[in-house]
């Protein structure tokens, strides 16, 4: 059977085994691996679309539960630097690949100093390696038993010193007092603003002058830059702080790690971070009902906002710090579901090339994953980041602006597929 892609009576997307005449076709590129070199139950179609505003090409990878495949995230070298989807599936393995997070892009007005840095909620291997922007929208594989699922979520993480005193880590692998898209704990500033907050807001910074951010060896040699008067305590293995270091910015021992503070923080890690004690650190991630996220192979990885929920459009841009004009954008996007039987689908869409693909807008996008069956679905990290690895080539066109010429974007992680 022939598939067809129309828009329906009420603005909607659904598909057809029909031919129709108002029916525009999903018209398939010329550009499709052999279907024979990709594992069992994985398969990747590309097509094009005809909306009233223009042509929409689209690339879908669909993996069935069964395939005989890994599904996970990875990130590059190290976390504090970007790199190219392509190349972090190589390293990988992987037989193919979509960019994932948001990041700290060094074009942002807001830009931290290290453009490698996921922005919210990042678990790769069960390690939390990005603190939650809170309730944000997540995509979630390798729990124990679910095989994937989209929620919002949320984390928690702390330290308790050896004499019992306890205080909430604010922050793991990014740069202390600087929280780009806000979502955090504890005494969080939306710039330009006086009260505290703990709510997401996209592309803003929030900052907190008294915090505790981990920095694990994920991150790079070293930790992040600080100013005078910061401590970190530099940790081995098992939590034992080795010294206190100040300035903070030192190296990240090997099979170690380091608490960062600044403020208040700062002078807690003073009086209970001595040499020779033991740091216990914990982290939880829980999902929007508050049930811990486990699985010896945890992937989450948060975006949003959300597409799809039980199979009805629900596009959630208060809960993940969006402002409305987001729904009316026409960008190129980045897209990820599961349909009812499990199977996991993932979406690029090719815009910014006007008269070939001209983007979507987060309503359309919805559509586009309902009409591929989609029975949940959310919205990853876009625009110039959308990218496509199949069999180690780039199959859609990533574009940083309109007209320009197609280009891969080094970004902060990726979600993969290893044949097992």
């Amino acid at each position: 059977m022939r598939r067809r892609l129309f828009l329906a009576a009420a603005g909607g997307w659904a598909l057809s085994g029909c031919d129709t005449a108002e029916a525009p076709r999903l018209r398939p590129a010329a550009r499709r691996p052999p279907a024979s070199r990709l594992p069992p139950g994985v398969r990747y179609e590309e097509h094009t679309v005809r909306l009233p505003a223009g042509p929409v090409r689209h690339q879908v990878l669909s993996v069935a539960p069964d395939a005989p495949v890994k599904l996970g995230a990875v990130h590059g070298a190290r976390l504090d630097s970007a790199e190219t989807v392509r190349s972090m599936a190589k390293r990988a393995g992987a037989v193919a690949a979509v960019n994932g997070s948001f990041f700290d892009i060094r074009t942002s007005a807001v830009f931290s100093g290290y453009d490698g840095d996921p922005l919210g909620l990042y678990v790769e291997h069960n390690a939390l390696l990005s603190e939650a922007a809170s309730g944000r929208t997540a995509l979630v594989l390798g729990e124990d038993a679910v095989p994937g699922r989209i929620t919002e979520a949320r984390s928690v993480s702390r330290v308790v010193a050896e004499d019992g005193a306890a205080r909430p880590i604010d922050g793991v692998n990014r740069m202390p007092g600087r929280i780009v898209g806000c979502g955090g704990v504890g005494g969080d500033v939306l710039q330009g603003q006086r009260h505290t907050t703990t709510a997401p807001a996209h592309n803003k910074l929030c900052t907190d002058r008294d915090e505790l951010v981990l920095f694990t060896p994920q991150w790079g040699p070293e930790a992040a830059r600080a100013p005078a008067g910061t401590v970190e305590a530099v940790l081995a293995a098992g939590g034992r702080v080795v010294r206190l270091r100040t300035p903070a910015g030192g190296p990240v021992p090997v099979g170690g790690r380091v608490l960062q503070g600044t403020g208040t923080a700062a002078a807690w890690l003073r009086r209970h971070a001595l040499p020779d004690t033991v740091l216990r650190i914990t982290s939880q991630v829980y999902d929007s009902e508050g049930r811990r996220l486990s699985g010896k192979n945890l992937t989450v990885l948060q975006a949003g906002p959300r597409l799809l929920r039980d199979g009805r459009v629900d596009i959630n841009i208060e809960a993940n710090g969006l402002s409305p004009t987001a729904l009316s954008q026409r960008h190129p996007r980045t897209l990820a579901g599961f349909t009812r039987d499990g199977t996991l689908l993932l979406m690029t869409v090719d815009g910014r090339d006007p008269g070939t693909s001209i983007g979507v807008t987060m309503a359309e996008a919805a559509e586009l994953m309902r009409a591929w069956r989609a029975h949940d679905a959310l919205n990853l990290d876009g625009g110039g980041s959308t990218t496509m690895i199949v069999l180690g080539q780039l199959r859609n066109r990533p574009r940083g602006a309109d007209g320009a010429r197609v280009s891969e974007r080094a970004v902060a992680d990726a979600l993969v597929v290893v044949a097992a």
